[in-house]
């Protein structure tokens, strides 16, 4: 029995098992498998830095990746954003110290002020002090119903001076109780003003100064007559003065007497009112004359040696209602 011819498919497959049995067999080497897959790089990514020689040999590349100037750029721009950041955090802290220098010294020049202003203050308080001490002297003089009462006046209890007082806690404080003062010491001031404008008249018209400067030779009162050693009142001063010495009115007044009497030779009267004369004798020469009106210091005459008179000096005496008073109650000046 014949056999059938193979199919195409057949010679097509024995054809192709001939080929790859004819193809020689290369065996790998061990190098070649014992060397480990390596991963591709992608160059796109990557920066290159070729260094060579001026004859054109390589001496070296180096490669980076793509992102690495940017990120150095940015590490730059923060390094300078830091460095101008403390340059300047040490500028504003140089001014700073230089200002607080300044103000140091200020404080210290301001705290030797203070110390200052708190003596100075102290020393206005006890002088105020004084001041009280004075008014009441004054007031004294005028009765103790005329004399304002102060806010801290009372009964009772102990009065602490200044130095006894507590130490105050501030200049404020100071400063405050000095003007307390001051203003109660204003207010007696005002009131002691009133009441010398309503006495104004009165002290006006007394006759407070000396006619003249001078020793006094007698004083006023009982004495042994020059001429008959017999005792005698000597009704005023005898004053020291050389011939010429301008005699002065003590208080403004009247002209009630200018010219010659048989004791007191050339005589001045003044009329003060309020019932008070003086009288100025032995005078050598007349500067007013009789109603004229004169000024407190207005020249009446000049000193002299007429009339009973043993030497050069000016008689002076007070009259007060009629009878002769000593001129030394009288002499303020």
């Amino acid at each position: 029995m014949l056999a059938s011819p193979p199919s195409s498919a057949t010679r097509e497959s024995a054809v192709a098992a001939a080929a790859e049995a004819m193809r020689p067999t290369v065996q790998p080497s061990r190098t070649a498998q014992l060397k480990t897959p390596t991963k591709l790089v992608n160059h796109r990514e990557r920066f290159s830095l070729l260094i060579v020689r001026g004859d054109g040999a390589r001496i070296a590349r180096i490669s980076f990746p793509r992102r690495l100037p940017t990120t150095l750029l940015v590490l730059f721009v923060v390094g300078v954003v830091a460095l101008g950041t403390l340059v300047g955090d040490w500028w504003y802290l140089r001014q700073r110290i230089r200002a607080a220098a300044t103000l140091f010294q200020q404080n210290d020049e301001q705290r030797a002020t203070i110390e200052v202003f708190n003596r100075r203050v102290t020393e206005l308080r006890r002088e105020v002090t004084g001041w009280r001490e004075l008014h009441a002297r004054v007031w004294e003089a005028f009765g103790p119903e005329l004399a304002p009462r102060s806010r801290d006046a009372g009964i009772g209890g102990s009065s602490a001076t200044l130095l006894e007082r507590p130490a105050r806690s501030s200049a404020v404080a100071e400063l405050d109780l000095l003007t307390e003062q001051i203003q109660e010491e204003g207010q007696s001031l005002k009131a002691l003003d009133r009441l010398i404008g309503k006495a104004r008249r009165a002290l006006l018209a007394l006759p407070s100064r000396w006619p003249v400067r001078g020793g006094v030779n007698s004083e006023f009162g009982r004495r042994l007559s020059p001429w008959t050693k017999v005792e005698e009142l000597h009704g005023g001063l005898d004053i020291n003065a050389s011939p010429g010495t301008p005699v002065r009115a003590p208080a403004g007044g009247t002209v009630v007497f200018a010219g010659s009497n048989a004791d007191y030779g050339i005589t001045v009267v003044l009329d003060h009112g309020q019932e008070i004369r003086t009288l100025y004798g032995h005078l050598s020469k007349l500067m007013v004359q009789y109603g004229q009106k004169v000024e407190r210091g207005h020249v009446v005459g000049l000193s002299g040696n007429t009339g009973r008179s043993s030497g050069p000096h000016l008689h002076y005496e007070i009259v007060v209602k009629g009878q002769s008073v000593n001129p030394r109650a009288y002499l303020w000046d």
